[in-house]
């Protein structure tokens, strides 16, 4: 059951709204345009969910997400993915030392994932051993180490980068690994206006000066209050619509039926119930409509439909079967809800 937000939830809830709007103008001192791709990390970060950004070398995926970590002030760690990366170099290893009686002891050495924000850069480069280290971090929030348990830093949130022009030498995800994912989230090229601001900002001397927006204590309380954020009857059927849309079999419609392999399943209605309470909070709502849903459907679907032989002969992608199936879904009211 959801629960109704209280007086000071809905205090906490404008507060947040003033903060993001702070927090875009904050970001965009060193960072020219990315509106969307700013407020679907920052949607993920409010849902406790992980985002994989896919793009072109050179787009300042690394320096948006480090800028991100600076003004919600969160302790930030960037792990370079190789093909010779090994599951302890990310997670930590045990190493023998010396106590001062002269006892000879193993201790546990953290690794670079014990921080809040990790950004694991073209996360396709490293063997599925490794791979599998980092996505059960980010499954269990915890490390393993012999008998021990270690617990990461909260909140945890993991960007992971794949480049979508560099296929020789790599290890691509798997759709069940890809699904741990919230958003697929695209990077695409600047405007030539943007570029031409970005050309001005980054050949000078002048380095910004960002003022920290949020703490670590305020964001876990905040995501807290996401998950209270009321939803209707019809919202909450009208992300199921999508989600199930997705799947081919009997009831699915033509398109779906002629060009899709495998739908979304499960965790993608949740991942559109909770993106739109977190899109919704961001904008100074206290509950979720449809229209939130829709906007959260593609970078939560888009890793999720898997399109077959058909669709990739005619130039059909993922995308493109998502606009048509937001198209062709009716938005449910109130009134029309079973």
């Amino acid at each position: 059951m959801t629960e109704e937000p209280t007086r000071s939830d809905l205090e906490a809830v404008d507060k947040l709204n003033t903060s993001y709007k702070l927090l875009r103008e904050e970001i965009a001192k060193v960072i020219v345009g990315q509106e969307h791709v700013l407020e679907e990390i920052l949607i993920a970060i409010f849902c406790r969910g992980h985002c994989l950004l896919v793009g072109v070398p050179g787009l300042a995926k690394t320096l948006m997400v480090h800028t991100a970590a600076q003004v919600l002030s969160l302790s930030f760690k960037r792990i370079q993915f190789t093909p010779d990366l090994m599951p302890a170099d990310i997670t930590g290893t045990e190493i023998l030392q010396e106590t001062s009686t002269g006892e000879r002891v193993f201790r546990f050495m953290h690794g670079p994932i014990f921080a809040n924000i990790i950004l694991a850069d073209e996360i396709n480069r490293t063997p599925p051993k490794t791979q599998a280290a980092l996505l059960e971090a980010m499954q269990e929030h915890h490390v393993t180490s012999g008998n021990e348990t270690f617990a990461l830093e909260e909140p945890f949130f993991v960007l992971a980068t794949q480049n979508p022009i560099e296929q020789e030498g790599t290890y691509p995800l798997p759709e069940a690994q890809l699904d741990r994912f919230m958003f697929n989230i695209l990077v695409d090229y600047p405007q030539r206006h943007e570029e031409l601001q970005i050309m001005k900002m980054t050949t000078t001397t002048h380095v910004p000066k960002l003022e920290k927006m949020l703490t670590a204590r305020e964001i876990l309380a905040l995501q807290e209050i996401v998950r209270k954020v009321p939803v209707a009857d019809h919202v909450y059927e009208y992300a199921a619509d999508l989600a199930i849309g997705t799947r081919p079999g009997e009831n699915a419609q033509a398109f779906i039926q002629e060009w899709v392999s495998w739908g979304a399943g499960p965790r993608a209605s949740q991942y559109l119930t909770l993106g739109a309470k977190a899109r919704a909070v961001l904008n100074g709502r206290y509950y979720a409509t449809t229209e939130d849903v829709r906007a959260v459907a593609p970078p939560v679907l888009r890793h999720r439909v898997l399109t077959n032989f058909n669709a990739e002969s005619e130039g059909v992608t993922s995308d493109s079967i998502i606009a048509r199936l937001l198209e062709e879904t009716p938005t449910r009211s109130a009134k029309t809800a079973r």
